[in-house]
């Protein structure tokens, strides 16, 4: 629970902890149900959605900062996190509706309203995560009450320019998707082959012929068939596959790995 000596503290003095002007805009991607989803907060003074975000510390490094934000909207550590954009044509994040709203809730002082340092232009630099969804625990930060996840293919209108954040870093995510190891990232450690061809298909919308599919990353040496298989019904008791972590790494070193 914030406490409001916190909230208080955070919007008076943050710019001597935090670089004004600049921040971390998060598009945290999970898949569920065979959805690709992304996660929502509900802004405060809005009644609207946008992306999870946060500020930089002013020694902090770039990734550290994206690794910290992604942390502590999610409960996960150690992520696979890619930096993909710069953001700024949306000129004010914040409006003075907002800032009202803001204010009359933690009943913070009328003069932080004026040429406070959160409510001035900011730029954004975009980072994309992808997370285990059955593992993440969401909390919410000083400007967000509330979460949903959401189907990649049915985006409200998102606040500010979360929208174009958004599609650029799911055109990004299918354009890398078979030079990173995306799916190491999303699917449980070990799983079928229709399985991963079902995630691929997912993220990229569009219909993958099976068999040149699973040839491609056998032949490649990314995943690996185990000596085990899952029973799931009556003669039906598919062979468990794993990602070659170190083979898909080893690939990306050599530029071998290629898209369709």
């Amino acid at each position: 629970m914030i406490s409001q000596e916190e909230v208080t503290d955070f919007v008076k003095n943050g710019h001597q902890h935090y670089l004004p002007h600049i921040s971390i805009d998060s598009v945290i991607f999970g898949y569920h149900d065979q959805q690709l989803k992304i996660l929502l907060l509900n802004w405060i003074g809005y009644n609207g959605w946008g992306l999870p975000g946060g500020f930089i510390q002013r020694r902090e490094p770039l990734g550290q900062a994206a690794n910290r934000i992604v942390r502590e909207r999610t409960g996960l550590d150690d992520l696979f996190l890619q930096q993909f954009y710069v953001f700024g044509d949306s000129p004010y994040r914040l409006t003075e509706r907002s800032i009202r709203e803001f204010t009359e809730k933690f009943d913070l002082a009328a003069d932080v309203e004026e040429g406070n340092w959160l409510f001035e232009r900011t730029l954004s630099i975009g980072y994309f995560a992808l997370v285990d969804y059955s593992k993440v625990t969401v909390t919410s930060d000083f400007f967000t009450d509330a979460h949903q996840w959401c189907d990649v293919n049915n985006i409200p209108d998102l606040l500010f320019d979360h929208n174009d954040v958004v599609e650029k870093a799911l055109t990004t995510l299918r354009q890398q998707i078979y030079h990173q190891p995306i799916g190491y990232n999303l699917l449980p450690e070990k799983f079928t082959l229709p399985e991963i061809h079902r995630l691929y298909e997912t993220i990229l919308g569009k219909e993958l012929d099976p068999r040149n599919f699973s040839k491609k990353l056998l032949t490649l040496g990314l995943i690996k068939k185990l000596d085990e298989q899952r029973s799931i019904g009556p003669h039906r008791s598919p062979y468990l596959y794993q990602f070659e972590k170190e083979a898909y790494d080893f690939a990306l070193r050599q530029g071998i790995v290629h898209t369709y």
